[in-house]
């Protein structure tokens, strides 16, 4: 298998991580909150916060997918290195709020990693062909165009 390939299907499966969380959060809050890593969740109004966790999931997933089915991979790898963020902060929240350090890192620390390691892939398995139209369409021109 490719690198290429091998970067396409991390990404999709990475893409895909957090749309089923969020759904998991809407459909089933509390077994969700169970496995992030930090006990007891909000109860009452305070537990709004599972929409708000939802909602981000499912945005961070859909917004990756649909920058790389419509082929952006230089957007895509951009945006997966944003949402490297989210894993850390994540694992800051449960290091910070009583949960265990296994938990943080085990989950949120290697999430984090890979999510870095895939954005990383993605730039570095970016065609030549794909570059130049990403700089082209940006109004930018590169140095081997100007000498052809």
């Amino acid at each position: 298998m490719s690198l290429r390939r091998f970067t396409s299907i991390l990404t999709v499966v990475l893409a895909l991580a957090p749309i089923s969380f969020g759904l998991r959060f809407l459909l089933d809050p509390h077994g969700a909150a169970s496995g992030f890593g930090i006990d007891p969740w909000p109860t009452g109004n305070a537990a709004g916060y599972f929409l708000v966790k939802a909602g981000r999931d499912l945005f961070m997933g859909i917004v990756l997918l649909v920058l790389f089915a419509l082929r952006e991979r230089r957007a895509t790898a951009i945006a997966m290195a944003l949402v490297t963020m989210v894993p850390i902060v994540d694992m800051i929240t449960v290091f910070t709020h009583g949960g265990s350090a296994a938990t943080a890192l085990g989950i949120h620390g290697l999430t984090a990693l890979i999510v870095a390691a895939d954005a990383y892939l993605l730039f570095r398995t970016i065609k030549p062909t794909e570059a130049a139209a990403a700089l082209e369409s940006s109004g930018t021109q590169s140095v081997a165009a100007d000498h052809s």
